[in-house]
C-alpha cells in the first residue's frame, strides 16, 4: 500500500507560480511511475505530467510543457510539481498518482494509488 498526501495548492495570480508536492510513504516506489492529474470544475480529470521514479521517461502535457516541471527528491520520497506562468485555465484540484510498474501513463486508469487533492486558483 503506498499513501500520497499532496500539499503546496493555493491561490495565485496569472503569471505566478507554486510548487505542488506529493509526499509519499508505505513503500519503496524504485519500480513505480508518478503522474500529476488535474480536475477542473465539470470536467474530466486530466494527465498533467509524470516520470518514472528513476527519473527518466518524462512526459507532459502539451498545455503545460514549458511552464510545469516535474521532479522528486529520493531522501524525501516526494514528488514535486513546479508550476511557472500559472494561467486561470490551470485552475483545478491536482491530484498525485502512483504506477506501481510501467512508464508514467496518460491515462487514470493506470494509476494504482492517489492523493487527496489540492486546489489551485489562478485569478485573473
Amino acid at each position: 500500500q503506498v499513501q500520497l498526501v499532496e500539499s503546496g495548492g493555493g491561490l495565485v495570480q496569472a503569471g505566478g507560480s507554486l510548487r505542488l508536492s506529493c509526499a509519499a510513504s508505505g513503500r519503496t516506489l524504485y519500480t513505480y511511475a508518478m503522474g500529476w492529474f488535474r480536475q477542473a470544475p465539470g470536467k474530466e480529470r486530466e494527465f498533467v505530467a509524470g516520470m518514472h521514479w528513476s527519473g527518466g521517461d518524462t512526459r507532459y502535457a502539451d498545455s503545460v510543457k514549458g511552464r510545469f516541471t516535474i521532479s522528486r527528491d529520493n531522501a524525501k520520497i516526494t514528488v514535486y510539481l513546479q508550476m511557472n506562468s500559472l494561467k486561470p485555465e490551470d485552475t483545478a484540484v491536482y491530484y498525485c498518482a502512483a504506477r506501481q510498474w510501467g512508464i508514467a501513463a496518460f491515462s487514470d486508469k493506470e494509476y494504482d494509488y492517489w492523493g487527496q487533492g489540492t486546489q489551485v486558483t489562478v485569478s485573473s
